[in-house]
């Protein structure tokens, strides 16, 4: 697996490559025969994502090449060894792209077969950028198959490249006559297809810039998907939070974009479903911290197993789970929602009302929420009832965040300082909440150990940890609150 980070050019047929011999030191062109088979579905699902799947012989990384696009000029490629059948995908690429075929077959779709002229720049051993020459004839399969030829240079950041050498041989290529290429791939120029549809929202309006914010959060989630089903790093945090955003959002405008309450509960439902690796993986993660600061002495029993691999199985077994439900029908039909709310959401009057004006009104409202949950809980003498209605404060909190989050780009106008000083309370909150559920999680835990017979001395230690950081964070909140009151007062 790799980043890829390019520049593509056309070119016309009698172009030729300009000198690169005072960037770096130049060896080449070296020429490889390449054949490449692509695969799709029958509707291109993959290629009006920007996805491509293809079984590649020929040239130094001959097999199966799967790239997803991270953003613009920049593709994660995974690779896989080179297989005997020309018509099977291998289950392992195939997985990756279920967000994007949905339970629809792959095939076929296109051929590939280019003449490649490479050239390579250097700094002694180190590789810097690699210059590609195509010469391309592509063969578009359908009912009649369809033949075209182009020609093609793209520049690659290899990996002791800088994006300012790819940027100095980008600007002698197009010196030299290339044009960037609006194609994001050589299958793109081949097959066009029909690109995604969009809504019909006005210029300037919050109809526009609601659903333009939610249609980057689909993409956010879906370019999580593959990087979840391989348990990447953080993947799942990233998926859940897109999830997260798209629901607030859908609640805050609610006047907007109408009439989605089965859509956010369905990205609740999948939200729960991330969640539980989510927080066993943050636990694990903080109970290891802990127990590293411990003097060896104050290590009792088997602890580390307990709350080391015990925790990481759990966890492994929450992503079995979270990876059937990204195979099944419900998390398919969700998806198309998705599509469908993006391409053509219903629109209440709201949403034809100008940004600015609209907008801001409703970030107002949110931060409300804020403080009308918060002396609410400040209402309740029962201190238990209080600290779960404080729970309450901690997610008007969040959603006030995120509300702020997604208009900052489109109206400005302080936007970016309400966010932070929404997340500042969110912060303070839950440093609070997951230290008193750290303490739950260990106090069952010891009891577990204390039943098996074994010494639960550390238990105890860390129980105080944690107690003492919940309990500086509660003693900490109210100047938070004060000083966050103070300051919101001076943007809205």
């Amino acid at each position: 697996m790799g980043i890829e980070i390019e520049d593509k050019f056309d070119v016309p047929a009698d172009y030729t490559i300009p000198d690169l011999s005072g960037l770096a030191g130049v060896v080449g062109p070296k020429s490889y025969q390449l054949v490449a088979l692509y695969f799709d579905t029958p509707d291109l699902r993959l290629a009006a994502r920007g996805v491509t799947l293809r079984r590649r012989r020929g040239g130094s990384d001959p097999g199966w090449h799967l790239k997803l696009p991270k953003a613009k000029g920049v593709r994660q490629e995974i690779t896989h060894p080179l297989t005997r059948s020309t018509k099977a995908v291998p289950e392992e690429l195939a997985e990756l792209v279920r967000a994007y075929t949905r339970g629809v077959g792959l095939q076929p779709v296109a051929e590939l077969d280019t003449r490649r002229s490479v050239t390579i720049l250097l700094d002694g051993e180190s590789r810097l950028v690699e210059i590609a020459d195509d010469r391309v004839k592509g063969t578009a399969y359908g009912a009649e198959p369809t033949v075209v030829r182009w020609r093609e240079v793209e520049a690659e950041l290899l990996e002791d490249g800088t994006q300012a050498l790819l940027a100095k041989v980008g600007k002698r290529l197009r010196k030299a006559g290339a044009v960037p290429s609006a194609a994001t791939s050589k299958l793109a120029k081949l097959l066009e297809p029909a690109p995604l549809p969009t809504a019909d929202t006005e210029q300037g309006s919050a109809g526009e810039v609601v659903v333009d914010y939610l249609a980057g959060q689909v993409r956010a989630l879906l370019s999580q998907d593959p990087r979840v089903r391989r348990a990447e790093e953080d993947a799942v945090h990233q998926m859940r939070v897109a999830a997260r955003r798209m629901r607030s959002a859908l609640k805050a405008f609610k006047t907007v974009v109408v009439d989605t309450e089965a859509i956010q509960e369905e990205l609740r439902w999948l939200g729960t479903v991330l969640g539980e690796a989510r927080d066993l993986e943050v636990i694990r993660a903080r109970f290891a911290k802990e127990l590293a600061s411990l003097a060896p002495e104050l290590v009792t029993g088997p602890i580390l197993t307990r709350l080391g691999s015990d925790l990481y199985e759990r966890e492994q077994e929450a992503y079995v789970r979270i990876k059937e439900t990204l195979s099944g029908e419900r998390y398919y039909l969700l998806l198309n929602a998705l599509d469908e709310l993006i391409a053509a959401p219903n629109l209440g009057k709201a949403a034809a009302k100008p940004a600015q004006e609209k907008l801001r009104d409703i970030a107002g409202v949110n931060w409300n929420r804020v403080t009308k949950a918060y002396d609410h809980a400040q209402a309740i003498e029962d201190l238990e009832r209080r600290e779960i209605a404080m729970h309450d404060v901690r997610k008007a909190a969040k959603r006030a965040r995120y509300t702020a989050e997604a208009l900052q780009p489109a109206i400005g106008g302080g936007m970016g300082k309400l966010a932070k000083l929404a997340e500042d309370v969110q912060e303070v909150l839950g440093t609070h909440q997951d230290g008193v559920v750290a303490q739950e999680t260990l106090a069952k835990e010891a009891e577990s150990a204390r039943q098996a017979g074994e010494d639960t001395f550390t238990y105890g230690l860390l129980i105080g940890i944690e107690r003492n950081t919940a309990e500086r964070a509660h003693a900490e909140f109210p100047k938070v609150w004060a000083d966050t009151v103070k300051a919101v007062s001076k943007v809205l």
